[in-house]
């Protein structure tokens, strides 16, 4: 799966990992901090969560009209530098009063425009390096793999966030309001290694960056020019697909929010056996690993690449042997949930594009319109499981704490099972529909317009944001079972309007 591809697109992908893995270590215990912390009801928690994902998203329209004047290497680097100055005044510790939601609001602010310049210029970059004719072929691909990096760096934010704010407690002697800051200050560390990694491999990516021409620069190949009803085409089958990932994101970062009060409020909090097992990323990362050497294994073409694979496979399993404890009993973290889905996204990748690849050489692989729409069944499908199972719970409740700030109870123990299964099928509809519509857009932008175009793309991943605070809304007001089948009948929607415009679609595939 890794031949072919172009050395540049490691080398952004390892740059977006660092990156990621500090994004998603702040957001793993961002919901909870904002109702502990400053004693906020789960629908505010929930309208500044949403705020949040949703400014982190739709700056990228702008950072995309930037780079396509000022070149796109220019705005990722200014955008590094502007997150991690707005990560730094989050993790500092001033307390809980209106100062501090100040600062933390100005601080969310800096993040949201520092990730819109990075973000989707990065993508682009990574986009750019398959125009070359070799490499072409290779583009959903790439992008794959290019998702999966994303998601290395978010499977391990969950046990980092946890860990790191356990340490701030019992060895710092931090309050555990205050010890979340230090959850956030891992995203600064991580920054300087992105950008560490982006400047010492930039030559295999340089030629993308865009920007003015230095004297006696290579010329670069002239852009492409497209009618202007091509061009209209174009873009409106952009915008058809903009319309229908709202939903998809508005049911899909539900794992940070409603998703994350049920984990702490209905879900068991301890787990035994192999149970325990899921809930420690070493032992996720040795389960990758067979995978991985599983597929290198049945693909390697000499004897010593097998003997690797079988190796690193026999590694693999005498470590999840020696982690299993049948009568050990572990605690279970809310925020620990999360890192599931990344798990899932990196131990299935190759899987996907094994499929996808068998179906390609049968001309049988679906379009990405197409699997955009199987995406948005598939997370209804999720929901309808979430639905099914809340039948008969009870609705959320609270107490005042000795601070006087209303606190979430604990008021069932469903099995913690449900989440992770719920997170696997939430996973499949991500992997039919994310890198595959980042691919498209790269694709099928007017050469012209490609940063605005995937601004576009984050702008309907915003307002997808944005509506996630209908979980937090939902919260408490009415029974679980129907808080979920909001979630499934949005997207159940979206696919059927999605199925509805597919030959308009696929016509500019």
């Amino acid at each position: 799966m890794f031949e072919g591809q172009p050395k540049g697109l490691f080398a952004l992908a390892l740059a977006n990992t660092g990156e990621r893995f500090g994004y998603y270590t702040m957001l793993a215990v961002f919901a909870l901090f904002l109702r502990a912390n400053y004693g906020l009801s789960p629908a505010l928690a929930g309208t500044i969560y949403s705020a949040f994902l949703m400014f982190v998203y739709f700056f990228p329209l702008f950072g995309g009209m930037l780079a396509d004047k000022f070149g796109f290497g220019r705005m990722v680097t200014t955008g590094i530098i502007i997150m991690f100055v707005g990560y730094l005044l989050l993790s500092v510790p001033l307390g809980g009063d209106s100062f501090a939601l100040i600062v933390m609001l100005g601080a969310l602010l800096l993040i949201g425009f520092g990730t819109g310049l990075f973000k989707g210029n990065l993508q682009v970059m990574v986009g750019d390096l398959y125009n070359d004719p070799q490499y072409k072929d290779k583009r959903d691909s790439g992008f794959s793999i290019f998702y999966m990096a994303i998601n290395i760096g978010a499977l391990f934010a969950p046990t980092a966030a946890i860990k790191i704010k356990e340490y701030a407690e019992t060895s710092l002697g931090y309050s555990s309001n205050d010890a979340y800051h230090f959850s956030f200050a891992v995203a600064c560390a991580s920054l300087i290694l992105s950008i560490a990694i982006y400047y010492a491999f930039r030559s295999t990516f340089r030629h993308t960056e865009g920007g003015s021409k230095k004297a006696g620069a290579k010329t670069e190949a002239p852009v492409e020019e497209l009618s202007k009803e091509e061009t209209k085409q174009r873009i409106v089958a952009l915008c058809l697909v903009f319309a229908v990932v709202i939903f998809f994101w508005m049911a899909f970062h539900q794992n940070g929010l409603s998703l994350t009060y049920f984990a702490d409020e209905f879900t068991a909090q301890s787990a035994e056996g192999l149970q325990a097992m899921c809930f420690n990323v070493w032992n996720l990362v040795a389960v990758i690993f067979i995978v991985y050497a599983l597929f290198s294994l049945f693909q390697s073409k000499t004897g010593k690449g097998k003997a690797i694979s079988a190796v690193v496979i026999g590694m693999a399993l005498c470590f999840l042997c020696l982690s299993y404890d049948a009568d050990g009993s572990i605690t279970v973290s809310a925020p620990i949930f999360q890192q599931f889905n990344p798990f899932y996204v990196v131990a299935l990748t190759p899987v996907s594009m094994a499929i996808f690849g068998s179906l390609a050489a049968k001309g049988k692989e679906p379009s990405a319109p197409r699997k955009i729409a199987y995406g948005m069944i598939v997370a209804a499908a999720a929901y309808a499981l979430m639905a099914f199972a809340s039948f008969g719970l009870p609705m959320p409740q609270t107490e005042m704490g000795a601070d006087g700030n209303p606190v979430a109870v604990h008021v069932a123990d469903v099995t913690p099972n449900l989440l992770i299964t719920v997170y696997l099928v939430l996973t499949f509809g991500e992997l039919l529909l994310s890198p595959m519509g980042i691919s498209f857009v790269s694709k099928v932008a007017p050469p012209k317009y490609k940063g605005m175009m995937m601004g576009g793309w984050f702008v309907a991943t915003a307002i997808g944001n944005q509506l996630v605070v209908v979980g937090g809304l939902l919260w408490g007001a009415v029974p679980l079972w129907v808080c979920w089948s909001v979630f499934l009948a949005v997207c159940l929607i979206a696919a059927i309007f999605m199925f509805a415009m597919m030959k308009r679609l696929e016509k500019v595939c």
